[in-house]
């Protein structure tokens, strides 16, 4: 097979999740344990961090890849899912990996896919697992699919886990409580090993706490470390000044992630990076501050409070559950704009209701779907978003919203496409 014919046969023959949803979830580690042990346990062979959360840990492992990038160490990244290019989900350094890898590595396994039948995100795990012993990487950061617990990536031994945040996602897989998803999260806290905390409720801490307690693992809440004392939100940029609680020394970081919701994130990554510190990582406050800068540029992010088409701007954002509908909110209300118009799609396991609720109701709306079987209909979405208060016209695709507004917006409009990764990633401007 060619790279091509590759890519068709991964997405067709293994089970995969943004195409049939919880269907595709392998609620165990047998098949991704037997497919590493056919491989000589590639994830034994490089140092690793480990970070799950609900909504931030994409953003976390890019910047902390960034950084160590910046500070000299040869850097895996291995995230999901993939906006463009499948080969986003695996990189070294900010490349993709080849295609030739990719081909030769599913040839390699063939026999164990049509024996032991995986899915789609087992395979993938294992590719990246394959790819950054053969790189030799210093160190990969390796993002969780969803949950922890029983995440085909749960069988690494890192040396930092990290957990963003927890709220409503994947709630028939997940649990439908703060601390049932807590406790799936929770899962990739291991012995000995200190666990970084990137935001915190009262319903999850005891669930963090009794699981670190269990594991004799050091565990750090971010907030409990640093403060960030003022932030300003200007040309697209994300500028924080950041307190430190213990020795009261501020720094400021200007990010190219200007998301507000970026904040929370930082202090995550701080602790991290202070973690790593500790454990002989040679990381300076200059390579921090130069990576922040650079983060799109050295790994590749997108997705993010992304501008990509100006007069009118037009932002793309990944924002897809309730936690982060009300993040994007919040965003909107220190952007300026003439008319703001929203394209949305959403995916049918989602909370629509609860996610649209935050969304504005003096916006445009156009109510359109990913080309995916897990996309809700935009009638139906259009509908529910009427029973809110939202109104608007219904397009087939993305692009043909997109298409519509941009022939009639202003120039000092604010278009914002939101609702689905899916969505996200069939944008053409």
């Amino acid at each position: 097979m060619n790279y091509q014919q590759t890519i068709a046969y991964l997405y067709h023959q293994l089970p995969l999740f943004s195409r049939l949803g919880a269907t595709a979830i392998k609620k165990d580690l047998t098949n991704t344990v037997q497919i590493c042990e056919a491989l000589g346990n590639p994830q034994q062979q490089f140092t690793s961090i480990h970070v799950a959360g609900t909504n931030g840990k994409g953003s976390v492992s890019h910047m902390l890849a960034a950084i160590l990038q910046t500070a000299g160490y040869k850097t895996g990244l291995y995230t999901s899912p993939h906006l463009k290019d499948f080969r986003e989900r695996i990189k070294v350094n900010g490349q993709l990996c080849e295609e030739d890898f990719v081909v030769q590595f599913t040839e390699k396994v063939k026999p164990l896919i049509e024996s032991i039948q995986p899915s789609f995100f087992e395979i993938t795990v294992a590719m990246a697992f394959e790819y950054f012993a053969r790189q030799q990487v210093d160190i990969a950061i390796i993002e969780t699919g969803l949950g922890g617990r029983l995440d085909s990536t749960n069988v690494i031994q890192p040396i930092l886990s990290i957990i963003t945040n927890i709220s409503y996602d994947h709630m028939n897989i997940l649990g439908n409580t703060l601390p049932e998803i807590a406790f799936e999260k929770a899962g990739i806290i291991k012995q000995n090993t200190p666990v970084v905390i990137g935001e915190v409720v009262s319903e999850t801490k005891a669930v963090f706490d009794t699981m670190a307690a269990q594991k004799a693992a050091p565990i750090l809440y971010a907030e409990d470390q640093r403060f960030i004392t003022e932030f300003t939100y200007q040309h697209h940029q994300l500028k924080l000044t950041v307190a430190d609680k213990k020795t009261d020394e501020h720094n400021t970081y200007l990010l190219d992630l200007p998301g507000i919701y970026q904040r929370k994130n930082l202090l995550t990554v701080l602790e991290a990076v202070h973690q790593l510190q500790l454990q002989g990582f040679s990381i300076t406050h200059q390579h921090v501050a130069t990576a922040l800068q650079h983060v799109k540029k050295l790994t590749g992010l997108h997705g993010r409070w992304e501008v990509v088409h100006q007069q009118p701007a037009v932002i793309v954002d990944v924002a897809h559950n309730e936690d982060g509908m009300k993040q994007l909110a919040a965003q909107l209300e220190l952007a300026t704009y003439r008319q703001l118009y929203i394209v949305v799609g959403m995916v049918k396991d989602k909370e629509i209701s609860k996610s649209l609720s935050y969304l504005p109701k003096t916006a445009h709306y156009c109510f359109t779907k990913a080309q995916t079987p897990r996309a809700l209909p935009e009638e139906e979405l259009q509908a529910i978003a009427a029973s809110l208060g939202l109104h608007g016209a219904t397009y087939p695709n993305v692009n043909a919203a997109l298409q519509e507004v941009l022939t009639h917006a202003h120039k000092d409009d604010l278009v914002l496409v939101c609702g689905s990764v899916f969505l996200v990633a069939e944008v053409e401007l």
